[in-house]
């Protein structure tokens, strides 16, 4: 059996190939690069395009001359030819993420709006609930600051800075919290609440919505576009572990030539 593979004095054949991939935890990331590349086989770029491809390609690795271009390929062992698949990946895979899902985007940041948008908030948590009255007591008749009160009581980080947290995504702090933010009006002070081990008086001091902007309209496009490659994983990582026996089998007394090959391909994008 011709290996595939040689490392010194050892032979690794085709047999062994993906086993080795699964023990070295490699072949997930693999399949994520084999998926990403048929997902983008079919996208060409302007000139326009490819012109500012190389430039951010040269940029990011600083390739000033032809002599750091063959001195970066000599290091990592590759040729000429691979330098464009290289350089023009990234923005294939850009277009292939807006001409995929850049429809969905208004939709999809309409879902995602209640925990994208940011608080400010002030918090004190304790342990004792006597305690935690008393301090909302204090804080809602005026007699003490908020701020001077968490610096003394609270028993979290937040001792540090008066209580205040924030500007933080509703999606960050605890389900609970993040409810009792959203259901406030900026300035109003929240009773003692259980929350987990603590007991925890809040106040909300700045509701500051999330906008579509060019910034957020990326970030979703790639959250997007990490569900699907997440699930086209998920599929094609099962598909191996179904003919993992199969490969194991044939391992044992079959040459090469008949072991099934793995092709992925992805679905067409939902």
């Amino acid at each position: 059996m011709i290996p595939v593979l040689q490392v010194g004095d050892r032979a690794i054949n085709n047999n062994e190939l993906i086993p080795l991939l699964k023990q070295y935890g490699i072949l997930p990331q693999l399949m994520r690069e084999i998926i990403v590349d048929n997902a983008i086989a079919n996208h060409t770029l302007t000139a326009e395009e490819n012109t500012q491809a190389y430039k951010q390609f040269y940029q990011q690795h600083q390739l000033n001359s032809e002599d750091d271009l063959q001195a970066w390929l000599q290091i990592r062992g590759l040729n000429r030819e691979q330098v464009d698949y290289l350089a023009t990946r990234n923005i294939k895979l850009e277009n292939f993420k807006r001409s995929t899902w850049a429809d969905k985007s208004q939709s999809y940041f309409l879902q995602r709006k209640a925990k994208l948008d940011r608080v400010v908030y002030s918090l004190i948590r304790v342990k004792d609930i006597c305690i935690a009255q008393e301090l909302y007591f204090r804080i809602q008749e005026g007699e003490q600051s908020f701020s001077e009160l968490a610096r003394e009581y609270s028993q979290g980080p937040e001792a540090q800075t008066g209580g205040l947290i924030g500007p933080v995504e509703l999606g960050v702090p605890h389900p609970v919290l993040a409810n009792m933010l959203a259901s406030v009006q900026p300035g109003q002070l929240l009773p003692p609440t259980p929350l987990g081990d603590w007991i925890v008086v809040v106040r909300l001091e700045k509701l500051l919505p999330s906008q579509l902007d060019e910034e957020m309209r990326q970030r979703l496009l790639n959250e997007l576009f990490e569900h699907w490659l997440q699930t086209q994983l998920k599929e094609n990582l099962q598909n191996i572990q179904a003919n993992s026996p199969k490969l194991q089998t044939e391992q044992d007394g079959v040459g090469s030539s008949d072991v099934p090959r793995q092709v992925f391909k992805p679905d067409k994008a939902q």
